[in-house]
């Protein structure tokens, strides 16, 4: 009984460790890990319908496959594929299927706590990265490190235009 009792505290005690030396090795937990976003579509473009104050591009878009990650401390990863205009009717026909921006960005979506009113108020606060260069097929590698807030609730990430109108956003 003592043996196995041993055994046990040997256990927790090298348990313990090796999580330390997660910590201490860079580990970052994450929050969010996908492997799909949503194009804009109508009626998310423009202004008329924004999510958490993000407006939708002006004309559909569509995306092909993505991976993407945002850690507790605050680090994005995405690889964008494909993130073209969509094949609809008020695209032009010329632009359908092509990507005609040189730069992306991101930007996360919190839900949070305003700390500064009494009493404490819910809040979106909306994070953007600086910007990436895209290929005209839509493929671009977004990595960004960001101060996330304290809380960080129901992280929405959104791929958006240098103006921060958003083309893509996780979802399916």
């Amino acid at each position: 009984m003592k043996r196995l009792a041993l055994t046990g505290i040997c256990m927790l005690a090298a348990s313990g460790l090796l999580s330390s030396a997660a910590v201490a090795a860079g580990r970052q937990d994450k929050i969010l890990e996908f492997d799909t976003m949503v194009g804009v579509s109508r009626p998310y473009t423009g202004s008329a319908n924004p999510i958490r104050g993000v407006n939708g591009g002006g004309l559909p878009w569509a995306i092909g496959p993505v991976k993407g990650e945002l850690t507790t401390q605050g680090k994005l990863e995405i690889r964008v594929t494909g993130l073209v205009f969509a094949d609809d009717p008020a695209v032009p026909a010329q632009n359908r299927g092509k990507n005609t921006v040189p730069n992306f960005r991101a930007i996360v979506s919190c839900q949070t706590v305003n700390m500064q009113t009494d009493p404490p108020s819910a809040q979106v606060l909306n994070l953007t990265t600086g910007l990436f260069p895209a290929t005209e097929e839509g493929n671009a590698y977004i990595e960004a490190q960001l101060d996330l807030p304290q809380p960080c609730l129901a992280p929405v990430i959104f791929v958006t235009n240098p103006n921060g109108a958003w083309f893509a956003a996780t979802g399916m």
